[in-house]
């Protein structure tokens, strides 16, 4: 179906950083497939782990025990500081799982009209409860009735959740990523998500992050809340937890990690043996590693590069993120650098319009990063004075 608008080029191959389309150009890929390939393309530990059980078992169900989904379930929740792990699809099966939580957690104390509180910007999916979740309106349109039970209020306002918060008191929960990633790269302040924690402390309401995108070290954490040094008591991955096999995860403590029985939720692939592998080469590399603080400091790096490049230049509004997470705003729409980006043989992206987000691998090395600057900024200059 007539779904995407794709760029004109087919990729037939990766190593690390690096793409080779059907034509042999090859191309540095500085959003690993929108935060999904953390490792890079073709990692040995990756491929090892895939073929391995490839050839030993696929697929038995959630009827029975999954020996990979345990371990997994047991690593994730150790470094998470977490308790009970659901494991789904995508990124938008784990917000649902989080979705139904909050629900059912509502009901089970009496509310029976539960409302979870979203905000301006924020991107959860495109089911339809996290496309109603989502706050932005093109996505949603054409697909009304939305779902009921959710409430909007600005990212990073604390005031407006106080104001909600007197006038709605069936609220249960907060859904919010830690730094929102397709509305533009808006990092929040860095008190927010500990107002938010001691703001669902005093109500009672559920903290559930977003960290699809922000998470597997990807901000230079493994997590980006503890940034912050809060714990949430939902949290939902999928993107970078498998590097590119599909696999999505609903991670909950306390009272909300005792919500779900049998018969609450499910899914007949998520958490299979393939998925579960991946998921855990993918942790061994990042922790043995030290990825996570690596992209720290190569997200340094890059924001100091990228500064320093476009620091004189009329039209660049901002470059903000964290890690090895990274947005450029301009003072004008700027998506055809996306194909002018491509024809150079650098993959970028635009969001929010005039946002350009980089998320290249954490495997990226500090001369890559020079590469990418260089080229990226070339562009930038280009497009922002034609004339020169």
């Amino acid at each position: 179906m007539s779904t995407y608008a794709r760029l004109p080029v087919t990729f037939e191959r990766g190593d690390g950083v690096w793409l080779w389309d059907n034509m042999g150009r090859q191309y540095l890929d500085a959003l690993s497939g929108i935060a999904v390939c953390g490792l890079g393309h073709a990692h040995p530990a990756v491929t090892q782990a895939l073929c391995a059980q490839a050839g030993k078992l696929l697929h038995t169900s959630n009827l029975y025990r999954i020996a990979a989904q345990e371990q997994l379930a047991e690593r994730l929740t150790a470094l998470a500081g977490m308790e009970r792990v659901f494991f789904a699809n995508s990124g938008a099966e784990a917000n649902e799982a989080a979705i139904k939580l909050a629900r059912l957690y509502a009901h089970r104390r009496g509310i029976t009209q539960p409302t979870i509180l979203v905000t301006e910007g924020s991107f959860h999916g495109r089911t339809l409860a996290t496309l109603t979740a989502t706050g932005n309106r093109k996505t949603q349109a054409g697909f009304e009735p939305l779902v009921q039970g959710f409430v909007r209020v600005p990212y990073n306002d604390i005031a407006a959740i106080e104001m909600v918060a007197a006038n709605c008191p069936s609220i249960v929960a907060v859904l919010v990523e830690p730094i929102q990633g397709e509305g533009g790269v808006i990092v929040p302040a860095d008190d927010y998500l500990v107002q938010l924690r001691q703001y669902c402390d005093q109500h009672h309401w559920l903290l559930m992050l977003d960290e699809i995108q922000t998470g597997m070290g990807r901000t230079g954490q493994l997590f980006a809340h503890q940034h912050s040094a809060i714990q949430p008591d939902v949290m939902t991955l999928a993107k970078g937890l498998a590097n590119g096999v599909p696999i999505g995860a609903c991670l909950a403590r306390g009272a909300a990690a005792e919500v779900f029985a049998p018969g609450n939720h499910g899914s007949t692939f998520g958490g299979n043996p393939l998925a579960c592998c991946a998921a855990l080469a993918v942790l061994d590399t990042l922790t043995n590693q030290q990825l996570a603080t690596r992209a720290g400091e190569l997200g340094a790096q890059l924001f100091n590069d990228l500064r320093a490049q476009l620091n004189d230049v009329a039209g660049v509004v901002a470059i903000r993120g964290r890690g090895l997470m990274v947005g450029i705003e301009l003072d004008r729409d700027c998506g055809v650098l996306v194909k002018q980006a491509l024809d150079a043989g650098l993959l970028i992206n635009v969001t929010a319009g005039r946002v350009i987000r980089l998320l290249p691998p954490l495997i990226i090395t500090p001369a890559q990063i020079a590469q990418l600057v260089e080229q990226l900024t070339q562009l930038i200059r280009a497009f922002l004075n034609p004339s020169h």
